[in-house]
């Protein structure tokens, strides 16, 4: 399946609508439907509760999405974050990275414009709509401007990425919370970048949302993680740099060894590597799917002392799901040479102040997130010749269905809204009554839906429902007082309840 079709499926079943489509749409902006908005919101559910509620070491903001624009001076954004617009003899404009790599399957990461210029020159790449030559490259600013104010006089952005509000707002955090080094500032929220040629789908948007943290600790213990110990033994896929380079494939290792053998650089980065790599995987993604693709120094921001992607398995090949940078003081610093503002921490046990360091800094795009798990749930049941959407239970929009055996019987239909009633209550769960009940089971499958709970004539005489498994189609039959606990187990894909007796 490719991202077209996936487009169509998520279309279909009221995932993902193309944005303003009766007026002809817009590119890079996309609208979640109904089941879209379910799943789109459990995963950032996921996210919050394993990044900040799970952590003592971790606090969360929800900064502003238009601030001062001197905000956007600091970070460098206003002068520095472009990419290659080229355009051709008759003014068709394309991103130049993006040609060169369809055209010549060739990466560009950090390649000055120039160079950029060299390549299209040299391998005669024209115009795909007019055939005609490309003028030189220009750098385009990605950064939406808008005005604020009723006079229209003050300019300033969209916030292209939500990490600065943290910096902007790291005075205030640590005054009005207890936080220690080392520690962290998460946060979930729109950004907004002009990208010159959206594409893929969900993958490259003008308008997403990003799920990120600043993870802060003292200068001298930069290379001090005291959580180490817990992944160590991990494994995962790794392609470091040095391998790029020497055109060998990525091998699998664990995180002590990546650190033995000096391929990550610091022990921070090697634990929250597999730190993410363990929730990704928790969420379903097969570890195969995934790998952790270290920066070449000519793609590194100039800040960073170490940049990762974990990268997943994409119908268009291996693409960034998640980054993560060692960006140091550099933010912070330039906050405080802009503002003029004092942005360091007081350490207690030495008695001095001193501007922490940003050892990593995890971000996660949701939309990207929200494509990788469509992408690895999906499955055509050739048995079934039905989809079946395999998601985490935990993700799936709706937890579970449940339906009366028959339609047209009043004392089915009663029992039947009593118990969707009742679970409602606890969960996101829907009632169908139309069609047949195999139909209304593929209905389910298609949707992801873990559970179908079935009211049938015996539920009238002994008060036990028939609670039908997604993935496998096994069945169980429980009391109705003992159905949240079952689907507290099922959300957790405890399916022991099905495994004990295929009825």
């Amino acid at each position: 399946m490719n991202t077209e079709e996936m487009a169509a499926f998520c279309k279909k079943k009221g995932f993902v609508y193309p944005n303003s489509e009766i007026y002809g749409g817009m590119a890079g902006f996309f609208d979640y439907g109904p089941l879209g908005a379910e799943l789109k919101n459990n995963i950032k559910a996921q996210w919050w509760n394993a990044h900040v509620h799970q952590r003592a070491d971790i606090v969360g903001i929800d900064g502003a999405i238009i601030t001062s624009p001197k905000t956007w001076v600091a970070s460098g954004h206003a002068s520095s974050f472009t990419d290659a617009i080229i355009e051709c003899a008759k003014n068709h404009k394309t991103r130049a990275d993006h040609l060169i790599e369809d055209k010549l399957k060739m990466d560009t990461a950090g390649l000055p414009l120039k160079q950029i210029d060299v390549i299209i020159r040299n391998n005669k790449l024209k115009c795909d709509k007019c055939n005609s030559p490309f003028k030189e490259s220009t750098g385009f600013n990605l950064m939406f401007k808008t005005t604020v104010g009723p006079e229209g006089t003050a300019e300033s952005y969209l916030r292209p990425e939500t990490a600065q509000l943290i910096f902007a707002d790291f005075k205030n955090v640590i005054d009005t919370t207890r936080v220690k080094l080392p520690f962290g500032i998460a946060q979930t929220g729109k950004a907004f970048r002009n990208e010159i040629s959206p594409r893929d789908f969900l993958f490259r948007c003008r308008e997403f949302e990003q799920m990120e943290i600043e993870y802060f600790t003292h200068p001298n213990h930069a290379n001090t993680c005291p959580y180490l110990h817990e992944v160590e033994t991990y494994e995962f896929i790794v392609l470091s740099a040095e391998m790029q380079e020497k055109k060998l494939m990525p091998k699998k290792m664990t995180a002590k060894e990546a650190l033995d053998k000096k391929i990550m650089r610091t022990q921070w980065h090697a634990y929250w590597l597999a730190y993410e790599h363990k929730w990704l995987t928790s969420l379903g993604i097969s570890p195969e799917n995934l790998r952790l693709r270290q920066h070449l120094d000519e793609e590194k921001s100039h800040y960073a002392l170490d940049t990762w992607d974990i990268e997943y398995r994409f119908p268009m090949g291996w693409k960034e799901l998640q980054g993560m940078a060692n960006r140091t003081d550099f933010d912070l610093q330039q906050h405080i040479k802009h503002s003029g503002k004092d942005l360091s921490y007081y350490d207690e046990e030495t008695k001095t102040k001193v501007v922490p360091h940003v050892v990593v800094e995890p971000s996660q795009g949701v939309e990207r997130l929200f494509l990788a798990l469509m992408f690895e749930a999906y499955e055509y049941d050739k048995e079934r010749d039905n989809v079946v959407l395999k998601l985490h239970p935990k993700l799936a929009p709706y937890k579970a269905a449940v339906f009366p055996l028959v339609s047209n019987k009043p004392e089915l239909v009663k029992k039947a809204k009593e118990v969707h009633t009742e679970l409602a209550e606890e969960i996101n769960c829907f009632y169908d009554e139309k069609g047949s009940i195999g139909r209304r089971y593929s209905r389910q499958d298609e949707i992801g839906t873990p559970a179908c709970i079935t009211i049938d004539f015996q539920s009238l005489d002994d008060g036990t429902v028939t609670i039908r498994e997604r993935d496998t189609t096994h069945q169980a039959r429980v009391k109705t007082d003992e159905l949240h606990r079952e689907i507290s187990r099922i959300m957790k894909n405890d399916r022991s309840l099905f495994t004990k007796k295929k009825h």
